[in-house]
């Protein structure tokens, strides 16, 4: 398996989103394990996705499984059969030319717009694994269409999360597995 990992993951795997099941959490815990026994994480040459982890957990000492994989991407950074890294060109803040879908661009998270570029800049595309992040249901649909996928870890969280931010707007749809 290889993957873009959103830092909403590895901060439900760390028990710091109080409001998600506990099933979420497992299944945070359980892809990122996985991730460090067989898998390949993508990141990026200028190093946003790591300083964005390292700003938001703990390693000295780690406390969560967050924390544990982040430590394990530091000490395995430059080992291809753990992490690949890829250039993507940032033409203002958080404005990339990677990013494979400029109309969708502006209206995205500017500090998710990175973990997109990573992944349409790897020859591979990997899938971006996402935890309970709602906004990015919104995402998806436009993105598959220009060849990025988005693997929710926790479904039912994020539609939950979903209809409580926007009330009046209908079920989002989730990508078929």
């Amino acid at each position: 398996m290889i993957a873009v990992v959103d830092t909403n993951v590895l901060l439900v795997a760390n028990g710091l989103h109080g409001n998600v099941s506990p099933e979420c959490v497992i299944a945070c815990v359980l892809r990122l394990q996985s991730l460090q026994t067989q898998g390949v994480v993508v990141l990026d040459d200028g190093f946003r996705i790591l300083g964005e982890y390292k700003h938001k957990t703990q390693l000295s000492p780690p406390k969560g499984v967050g924390d544990v994989f982040l430590k394990w991407l530091l000490r395995n950074t430059g080992k291809r059969r753990h992490v690949h890294t890829v250039t993507v060109t940032e033409r203002s803040t958080d404005d990339f030319v990677e990013f494979p879908n400029q109309t969708l661009q502006p209206n995205f998270d500017a500090p998710d717009r990175k973990f997109v570029a990573v992944a349409n800049a790897h020859p591979e595309r990997p899938s971006i694994l996402q935890a309970a992040d709602c906004k990015w249901l919104n995402w998806w649909p436009a993105l598959k269409t220009a060849g990025v996928t988005v693997e929710f870890l926790c479904r039912e969280d994020a539609c939950r999360f979903y209809s409580n931010k926007f009330p009046n707007a209908p079920a989002p749809t989730l990508p078929v597995d």
